[in-house]
């Protein structure tokens, strides 16, 4: 289970990972990692807490699990 985060929490595991931001545009940000086969999608928000659901699919498609 995924326990609650905040975005810039999300984002923050997302770069300790070795992702960088490609793209930005308006609060949608991109983030690619060096042989990571596709885009990381984040609808950045950092004050509030992502939902479960989303942060679960980020995690999920950048190859992380929660810790």
């Amino acid at each position: 289970m995924v326990p609650p985060m905040k975005f810039s929490e999300v984002v923050r595991i997302l770069e300790q990972n070795g992702f960088r931001l490609l793209k930005e545009k308006g609060s949608v940000r991109y983030y690619v990692k060096l042989g990571h086969p596709c885009l990381i999608r984040v609808d950045f928000d950092g004050a509030k807490e992502v939902p479960t659901g989303t942060c679960h699919a980020i995690l999920k498609a950048a190859g992380l699990k929660a810790k």
